[in-house]
């Protein structure tokens, strides 16, 4: 039996297999990657590491086993049709036989259109008659903190979220609860509604990041249309943009605050709060 990590050099996977590392013996550990360069140091520690990719079926073939527990990472390619990719790994994992398939989604209370993919894949899975865990992660906090660039050379927080709160968590304490389903017991045909303990607002975030640097961070919100123009006009691509800003429009209304508890519960810890991140970021 292995525990099989998809996407296990990506920014999540990483904390996940490092994690586990801590729990099981590495042999017991199975990374799958696209590029196995990246993955060295898992494989000199004792990992297994499989290669494959979400738009290749065939790679998924003999990957799994019976009694697997595996982790299915939803991928970043936005454009390429994600439901599809997500299934590839179902219909593996199903034809083996694995005894547990979680998969990484979004909170139930997200309607925007980021939730759509995750959705999509959520009726896959529980159609698929495989035992699964819904990992629903709420937002992380490097979505903000590993991108402070712009935040410090216009001394402002921009978004059209208004005076919406956000729980999000850092990347390792989903990871966490993400190793506590995949090592623990009783956690078939689960959903878990993951989110920080302590939601947050963005004139909060601003008035953080001034204590930290010791300038003064403004927070303007602004419309939706606003927003997209500057997301574009610093390069992102349209349809990227788009989705961010429809993200916004989502925290707007409150619905990425997460107040379920089932993150530190299944973590063991409280979760790490919005400062912790900012100050690894600032370093």
């Amino acid at each position: 039996m292995s525990i099989v990590v998809t996407g296990a050099t990506g920014h999540l996977g990483r904390h996940v297999v490092t994690q586990l590392l801590e729990k099981v013996p590495a042999e017991q550990i199975t990374a799958v990657v696209r590029d196995e360069a990246k993955a060295a140091d898992f494989a000199a520690a004792g990992v297994k590491i499989a290669v494959a990719d979400y738009n290749a079926p065939e790679t998924f073939d003999g990957l799994f086993a019976a009694g697997d527990k595996v982790l299915l990472i939803s991928g970043n390619e936005f454009d390429k049709g994600r439901p599809a990719q997500h299934k590839v790994v179902i219909d593996a994992a199903k034809a083996a036989g694995v005894a547990l398939l979680a998969y990484t989604s979004a909170p139930g209370s997200l309607h925007a259109s980021l939730a759509d993919d995750h959705r999509a894949t959520e009726e896959v899975l529980l159609a698929s008659g495989l035992p699964y865990a819904l990992l629903r992660n709420g937002w992380y906090h490097e979505n903000y903190t590993e991108n402070l660039a712009p935040v410090l050379a216009h001394d402002a927080v921009v978004t059209a979220a208004g005076e919406g709160r956000v729980s999000s968590a850092s990347r390792a304490d989903y990871a966490a609860a993400a190793v506590a389903v995949l090592t623990g017991e009783g956690h078939e045909n689960q959903t878990y509604e993951l989110g920080g303990d302590v939601a947050w607002s963005f004139a909060e975030y601003a008035a953080e990041l001034t204590k930290q640097t010791g300038k003064e961070i403004a927070y303007n919100s602004v419309p939706g249309e606003v927003l997209q123009g500057i997301l574009t006009g610093a390069g992102l691509p349209e349809p990227f943009a788009a989705i961010l800003v429809d993200v916004d429009a989502s925290i707007a209304k409150g619905e990425l605050v997460v107040d379920s508890g089932d993150l530190s519960r299944l973590a063991g810890r409280p979760t790490s709060p919005i400062s912790e991140a900012i100050t690894a970021a600032l370093k």
